[in-house]
């Protein structure tokens, strides 16, 4: 089963690169084009993508506020993934405020850029290797959002999921760290993000820094 995407870009080149890319690969799909983000959110609504490749500058609706309708609108929500030639810290920061579930740079190669798809698309990464947590760490900490109620639910194991999941690491590092599989990690981030009220990881690292469960710089 392929999975299916939508892209989001307002320049043409850039969408049919993107398309000729994407639909050579056996697992990939494109399902439709958006010329800019009111029609992203749009096309989202009547397709039902399982991702979204959004660039952030587009005419009427910018990517970042058509990533919040599109995530508010849909139900199961699709995740986003935020391309753009812009690599500035807080427009990433921005992008992960608003539900992005990754954000990618234009220039990288065609590999890694479908890559960075599956990995959104399966759960297991956070940003492109030439962004770090650095700028989750810049930006949250300015943030001051209360410690969820749900956080004194989860069991000892699950709270050392929840910081280690903040601090990076994928599930295949928690589960060495834990010495359980990678099923059993899957699990614990399962129920975690569950009793948090969380869509995914990235949302995990956000709240984690900004309610200062996880401070900067901290090994």
């Amino acid at each position: 089963m392929s999975i299916r995407i939508l892209i989001a870009d307002d320049q043409d080149l850039v969408r049919a690169g993107l398309r000729m890319l994407i639909d050579a690969e056996d697992d990939l799909e494109v399902v439709g084009e958006a010329l800019d983000g009111a029609d992203a959110v749009e096309r989202a609504r009547h397709l039902r993508p399982d991702l979204v490749l959004m660039d952030i500058r587009m005419p009427r609706l910018d990517g970042l506020a058509a990533t919040r309708q599109v995530l508010e609108q849909a139900n199961p929500a699709p995740r986003v993934v935020v391309l753009t030639t812009f690599d500035r810290n807080e427009y990433v920061y921005d992008a992960l405020r608003a539900g992005a579930s990754g954000f990618l740079l234009k220039d990288m190669p065609g590999p890694r850029l479908l890559a960075g798809l599956r990995a959104v698309f399966a759960g297991d990464e956070l940003l492109a290797p030439a962004i770090t947590r650095r700028l989750v760490e810049e930006f949250a900490g300015t943030r001051h959002t209360p410690v969820p109620r749900g956080y004194a639910d989860l069991t000892p194991r699950e709270r050392e999921t929840f910081l280690l999941v903040a601090r990076g690491f994928s599930n295949a590092e928690i589960a060495a760290e834990h010495v359980v599989s990678d099923a059993t990690v899957k699990t614990h981030v399962a129920h975690m993000l569950a009793k948090l009220d969380l869509r995914d990881r990235v949302q995990a690292v956000v709240l984690a820094y900004e309610t200062g469960l996880v401070r900067p710089g901290a090994p």
